[in-house]
């Protein structure tokens, strides 16, 4: 019956029928209605507009999806529609779906990539993310940069962090190759603006470094002043002793609870035992880590601690007397926390 229907259409308008055309430009425009929500439409390779408006139709979407088929094919349109995941609008219209299919305007999924991630981090997300298409089966650091062929042996810190958006279908390779070359343009970047007579002597210093303030700061507006006491730490021979490397050293035997014997063990990332950066990054560093490692502040300061307030914020000292005088200060407020009564508790 619709194909009777259709070909009947197909005659008239061919022969100049006008109310045919009217009907078949109405048709075109008329919102399908697709629910609120949206309809995802599912194009595999391969698929002819045909399939595709069957599907519509059977899903209660597209009255005489023929009609819309044989317009695509008179047209010339039909032989151009790509494949992929498209999500279809309340007011999507026959129209609408066919441009959107011509154009590719395919749906695009989201990742974001903390700052501060670990590589095991980010492949434990991308593992899980339903629409990223799973071809690695690898869990570290030297492994990845082996499957990624990256200049250097061990992948930390060489992805950056952002929001990245994808077709789903994106296999894990090509969203990793992503945020690796946006990394290797941001260190580049910060590397070409970097201070006059820094510490540091390669960008992959500066991506170490980063990645240690990354982790030691939650105020951005303090990433340059602990910068510059790593930096001058460095100048002077003096060991970083900061704790994210030695837990980063430790790797999964760090259960959350940094003890005495765990700033003993020798590890390469042990900064309380060994001079100098970490062998290689700690965590995936941000624009503003990576500036602040290039940027380092100038001062004299050589110490830090933090100060126990809610802001995160930190207490910087010259030296040890000022320092152990800070701590004392800082091991104090903790005290006085633990004792006040919680703003929820009565009275």
């Amino acid at each position: 019956m619709v194909m009777r229907y259709t070909l009947a259409l197909l005659l008239i308008a061919l022969a100049g029928g006008g109310g045919a055309w009217w009907w078949l430009d109405d048709y075109l425009t008329a919102p399908l209605g697709v629910p609120a929500d949206g309809y995802v439409l599912d194009v595999v390779r391969g698929s002819s507009l045909t399939g595709v408006t069957d599907e519509l139709a059977a899903a209660g979407l597209l009255r005489h999806p023929r009609v819309l088929a044989w317009y695509g094919r008179m047209t010339g349109q039909a032989a151009h529609i790509q494949a992929g995941e498209y999500t279809l609008g309340p007011n999507a219209t026959p129209t609408s779906v066919l441009n959107q299919l011509l154009a590719g305007r395919v749906t695009l999924h989201a990742l974001t990539i903390l700052e501060g991630w670990t590589v095991p981090d980010l492949l434990a997300a991308i593992a899980r993310h339903p629409a990223i298409r799973q071809t690695l089966h690898i869990e570290t650091a030297e492994e990845l940069a082996r499957a990624l062929a990256l200049d250097y042996p061990h992948a930390e810190g060489w992805f950056f962090p952002d929001t990245y958006h994808f077709p789903r279908g994106t296999t894990d390779v090509e969203l990793l190759h992503n945020a690796h070359a946006l990394m290797v343009r941001q260190l580049a970047d910060a590397w070409a603006g970097r201070a006059i007579g820094t510490e540091l002597n390669s960008p992959y210093e500066v991506l170490i470094l980063a990645s240690i303030v990354e982790r030691e700061s939650a105020l951005q507006s303090e990433r340059p002043q602990i910068a510059g006491v790593f930096v001058r730490r460095l100048s002077r021979g003096m060991r970083l002793q900061t704790d994210p490397t030695v837990i980063y050293g430790l790797g999964t035997a760090f259960d959350g609870n940094l003890t005495r014997r765990h700033l003993g063990a020798d590890t390469p990332y042990n900064t309380y035992l060994r001079k100098g950066l970490p062998p290689t990054p700690i965590a995936l560093p941000s624009a503003s880590a990576l500036r602040a490692a290039a940027h380092p502040d100038p001062g004299n300061t050589v110490y830090f601690v933090a100060t126990g307030r809610d802001d995160g914020s930190h207490a910087f000292t010259a030296t040890l007397e000022e320092h152990n005088a800070a701590v004392a200060r800082y091991l104090a407020t903790l005290r006085q926390r633990k004792h006040q009564p919680s703003r929820n508790q009565t009275p």
